[in-house]
């Protein structure tokens, strides 16, 4: 109910007791059905990039845009969806993301032009942002034991990053048996089961009092809208033309008021006070960093399997599932393994893999061995089917279950932000540097900088908070 204060557990007081009798596998499998749309769209969609370009005769800006716009959107809107879920219930705003980014789909796979499948898949990052902040809360919310939330998380994390994993090679055989068209068209069935499974199995979230803080959210999505032009359009207009020089000036505008603001304001946009906990704020960096190089490289290898080494969409989709099914391996393995070992110990030693990984690559052409490709990439993913749900799980611990709405929120927009940039620098890179022999080394250097860029962060905030919790922790024990 509006207004309802929070219990000893850090849930809302007006949230129903979790429904007994359902089966943790039926509630698993519903909040994660929002998550598994939104993670196909973006692997998919890498692999159908060539085909697009050709069908609709996009170029490389507009087929970044296809990619980067329905991030934007889903980054720029997660933290006021977040703020929506808290004031009308977290089920609630779920299925409304549901139902706006089924429509978005079906406009998705109808759109005749660059230009309209571009607006629609605008409106599919709107919807993806309703339910995406939602699914993380509602997962909290019915799995309140730590130990079992931590397993559902592995798990969670597992079916998404399965779709993620197999989504280039479902791509593939989808674009060459139907068209490029029904990749969009396969969010449909998925997003009727998850409407239904949620009405049915996941109970309704408590909400809470506080306004949306507008101003500051209109700020944030016109700051990311110009970076996104300047990034995207800066390669094909020129870096020193008036456009690209005016985003960049609305850029450093609209987040100079945003600081400005935010000091100011009682309703802020970002819970600051959470990033006072170096937990927190490591995760949130580590999502930054981990996204720009996961997201980066996919939309990278898509493009050159297909144009360096000329791989059909289905050859691409099947030379890619070697390197992107270690994904949900490595996501049991966490499960497993988490309880054994401190999340900071992990992240850093998983995001030094990947770095390193990806840096052996600095090298590679059109005449790299498939087999050294594959085998670089994968130990990369890996790692990051670690990384994943062990940044998730340190989020949740540092936020406490009454800061989920937002805080899931927060590191999503960072992450979203993160594959926004690091899609756009691909792009810029690919754009430059024109030679395929050269431009994907090029880009593997950035995805290994911004793996150990994560390594780092994970050591001197995460790992280094748990190392202080840990001492605190025994002192206190050995007085007692």
């Amino acid at each position: 109910m509006p207004g309802a204060e929070s219990d000893v557990m850090g849930l809302p007081t007006g949230a129903a007791p979790a429904r007994r009798g359902v089966p943790s596998g039926l509630k698993l499998t519903a909040l994660a059905t929002g998550f598994v749309m939104a993670a196909l769209d973006v692997t998919v969609v890498n692999v159908a990039g060539a085909a697009i370009q050709e069908h609709l005769d996009a170029s490389l800006s507009e087929l970044t845009w296809i990619v980067d716009g329905y991030v934007l959107v889903f980054g720029s809107l997660l933290l006021l969806a977040g703020g929506l879920a808290n004031r009308v219930g977290a089920k609630t705003v779920y299925l409304w993301g549901m139902a706006v980014f089924f429509v978005a789909s079906l406009g998705c796979a109808l759109a005749p032009n660059a230009g309209v499948l571009i607006a629609a898949r605008l409106v599919q990052g709107a919807g993806a942002a309703l339910f995406m902040p939602s699914s993380l809360s509602l997962l909290v919310s019915a799995f309140p034991e730590k130990r079992q939330r931590t397993r559902m998380l592995g798990l969670w994390s597992a079916i998404v990053s399965t779709s993620a994993g197999l989504g280039p090679t479902a791509g593939g055989l989808l674009v060459s048996a139907f068209g490029w068209r029904s990749i969009f068209l396969l969010n449909l069935p998925i997003g009727v089961v998850g409407m239904l499974m949620t009405r049915r199995y996941i109970d309704p979230s408590g909400v809470r009092t506080g306004k949306p803080a507008v101003p500051g959210h209109a700020l944030w999505i016109v700051a990311l809208a110009a970076l996104s032009f300047a990034l995207i359009e800066g390669p094909r207009l020129g870096w020193g033309v008036g456009p690209v020089l005016t985003a960049y000036a609305v850029v450093a505008v609209a987040a100079g008021l945003l600081v400005v603001r935010e000091r100011r304001a009682d309703d802020p946009v970002m819970p600051w006070e959470l990033f006072r906990r170096p937990s927190f704020a490591g995760a949130n960096l580590v999502g930054f960093f981990f996204n720009f190089a996961l997201y980066g490289s996919m939309f990278m290898l898509g493009l050159y399997l297909q144009h360096a080494r000329g791989a059909s969409p289905l050859q691409a989709g099947l030379e890619l599932l070697p390197m992107t099914i270690w994904f949900p391996l490595a996501n049991i393995v966490y499960s497993r393994i988490s309880g054994r070992f401190s999340n900071g110990a992990l992240l850093t030693v998983f995001l030094l893999i990947a770095g390193v990984a990806s840096l052996t690559m600095v090298g590679v052409s059109s005449a790299t061995p498939f087999w050294v490709l594959a085998s670089a990439v994968g130990v990369a993913n890996i790692g990051a089917g670690v990384i994943s749900p062990g940044m998730t799980a340190v989020l949740v611990d540092a936020a406490g279950a009454e800061h989920a709405n937002v805080a899931g929120s927060v590191l999503n927009a960072n992450r979203q932000l993160g594959t926004l940039v690091g899609i756009a620098m691909m792009s810029i890179v690919l754009a430059g540097v024109p030679d395929w022999s050269r431009g994907p080394a090029v880009s593997f250097l950035l995805i290994g900088i911004a793996y150990l860029a994560g390594a780092a962060a994970a050591w001197l905030l995460i790992a280094r908070s748990e190392r202080v919790g840990a001492a605190v922790s025994g002192k206190v024990t050995a007085r007692v």
